[in-house]
Parts: structure tokens; C-alpha cells; sequence
């Protein structure tokens, strides 16, 4: 059976990315590891690492994305809980054979190569989950 390895990242959608930082950043002493564009989202991101998981700051970088219709709707804060796997493919199978709703039902992938799928949040009492896959 696929595993879950460990928390990878916890995201949170921000409207303003230097007034986030400010915080993360200069507050709180986490170093930014980078602030990178991903157009397929339409967002801007930064990684601010921790010792086995990081902080992803998220932005939207456009009115239509699905990040600026989540901050129209509930504002900043905590958008998901991103979890490591050993086997996405195999593990979204097995969330479907228990019933389990998916965003994607197939993996899709980064430009650097990592496999990612979302998770409904109405399948996790309220929090939309994202599984990675790094090698």
C-alpha cells in the first residue's frame, strides 16, 4: 500500500507578498529560500524551508486564478496541508477505491519533475490536502 512520508509544505495564500514576508521572513527569522513565478497557477511562491518541511507563501498573479477566487471567498490565510508520498499514482487509486473525492485524478507534474494531486476538502473534514511525489 502507498505511504504517506512526511509533511512537505504547508501553503497560505497571501495578498501581498512583501507584507507576508515581513512577517515569515524579518519577524520570525525563517530565510527565503526563493520567490518563483509558476504561471500554470498563475501564482507566485515563496519557499521559506524548515528542518523537514517548508512555508509556501502564495500570491496571485492574476484576477482569474483559482488562487485569487480563493482569497476573494475567504481571504489570506491557510490554503492546504501539502503531504509527501511514496507512490502518488498508486495512492490516488487506492483514495478512490475508498470513496475518496479527488481534484485530480491523475498526477500532474512541475517543471522541476515533481508529481502532485489535490484532494477535495470534502473529503478531509474541511481542509484541501495536496499529495507530492519527489522522485
Amino acid at each position: 500500500m502507498p505511504k504517506v512520508k512526511q509533511v512537505n509544505h504547508v501553503a497560505i495564500v497571501v495578498e501581498d507578498m512583501d507584507k507576508a514576508l515581513s512577517f515569515w521572513r524579518d519577524a520570525l527569522g525563517i530565510e527565503l529560500h526563493g520567490l518563483r513565478d509558476v504561471p500554470a497557477e498563475k501564482s507566485q511562491v515563496a519557499f521559506l524551508p524548515l528542518p523537514g518541511s517548508e512555508v509556501e507563501l502564495v500570491q496571485p498573479t492574476t484576477e482569474d486564478s483559482g488562487i485569487a477566487k480563493y482569497l476573494a471567498k475567504r481571504g489570506p490565510g491557510m490554503h492546504h496541508l501539502c503531504l509527501e508520498v511514496d507512490d502518488i499514482a498508486g495512492m490516488l487509486s487506492h483514495l478512490k477505491s475508498k470513496g475518496v473525492r479527488l481534484i485530480n485524478d491523475e498526477p500532474r507534474t512541475t517543471a522541476d519533475g515533481k508529481k502532485y494531486a489535490f484532494i477535495h476538502p470534502e473529503s478531509t473534514s474541511g481542509v484541501l490536502v495536496e499529495l507530492y511525489q519527489i522522485s
